[in-house]
């Protein structure tokens, strides 16, 4: 059963107000990917503590260097289900993480970053770890 929606509006709206598109089903996320050309970050948003303080803010601390990636997007796990389940899709062969962010390039994942890698660390830390990525790729 996916969690109320009044609860996940705040944390979804973190990246949605900042140039996130929120994907909500599979068929976005099959569009979305589609689109080859580019980078894309794709980040399965969480409610747990570590999305609200690492994830999401160093997510958005990133995107203020001068590369960054082409298209940003966004599914929330355990809220839009079948759209986290497709997204996941193309994040193998990584396990179901959340939160986690993949970066693809022309259709290919080139970096993942899972919770284990995101639980423990400062947003900053998150940030500088995603700005060295986009350096490398975009």
């Amino acid at each position: 059963m996916p969690y109320p929606e009044m609860l996940v509006a705040p944390m979804r709206a973190e990246l949605t107000n900042n140039g996130f598109t929120q994907l909500t089903n599979a068929d976005e996320v099959a569009a979305a990917m589609g689109q080859t050309e580019g980078t894309q970050l794709v980040v399965v948003n969480s409610v747990c503590g570590c999305a609200a303080g690492a994830a999401r803010p160093g997510i958005l601390k990133s995107l203020d260097g001068a590369k960054k990636p082409t298209a940003l997007l966004t599914v929330f796990a355990g809220q839009d289900i079948e759209a986290t389940n497709k997204a996941r899709e193309y994040m193998v062969p990584f396990p179901p993480s959340s939160p986690a962010i993949a970066l693809f390039k022309n259709g290919e994942l080139v970096h993942m970053i899972e919770r284990h890698m995101i639980e423990g660390r400062t947003a900053d830390m998150v940030a500088d770890h995603l700005k060295a990525v986009y350096e490398e790729y975009c």
